[in-house]
């Protein structure tokens, strides 16, 4: 199946012709403010050929960017939530996202370092995002964890993300309406 391209993400920088995976491997180990919006380039870019999933696994790298908030790269382009959101939202019925409730779910739980509470967090503030935007995913029941609360994942990405991170991350999850379940 041909997969039209998609419109722009109105939360990420203006995607270039011709991007792949070298825009991201071209920094090495590094994962700083550079990668950062490397991240964000390339998910435009995969979104607009119609690859939700991996456009969303882009995103995934650019929230486990070590960045510390002065960044100019990150005033230009806060941290990706309303692009995940949008993701989410705009994803068209049978183009693959696979089922980023579980995703998001299994990588809460087994995040690894560097910065594993900040990742996790920010992990769980997607499956939240997630759970509210689409509720017609399920989670896995396989899988046993405790689930955090909205107010407890607030709390985390206090306590371990940036400043004004938990914030912004509030704004987008109350902005979005719910997307309706196909019948």
């Amino acid at each position: 199946m041909s997969v039209p391209p998609f419109p722009s993400c109105p939360h990420l920088p203006a995607s270039r012709a011709a991007l792949d995976h070298r825009h991201l491997g071209r920094h090495g180990e590094a994962r700083d403010a550079g990668f950062y919006l490397s991240c964000l380039e390339y998910a435009q870019t995969l979104w607009e050929r119609g690859l939700a999933a991996r456009a969303m696994l882009c995103l995934d790298r650019a929230l486990g960017a070590d960045l510390h908030g002065a960044e100019p790269e990150l005033r230009k382009h806060p941290l990706p939530y309303a692009a995940m959101a949008w993701f989410l939202t705009h994803t068209p019925p049978g183009v693959f996202i696979g089922n980023p409730r579980v995703h998001f779910q299994h990588y809460a739980d087994r995040m690894n370092e560097p910065r594993r509470e900040q990742r996790r967090w920010r992990a769980w503030a997607c499956w939240a995002l997630t759970r509210r935007l689409r509720p017609d995913w399920p989670a896995d029941p396989r899988h046993d964890v405790v689930e955090p609360s909205e107010d407890t994942i607030a709390t985390g990405l206090e306590i371990h993300g940036l400043p004004g991170e938990a914030a912004l991350w509030r704004r987008i999850l109350d902005a979005e309406p719910p997307v309706e379940p196909l019948p």
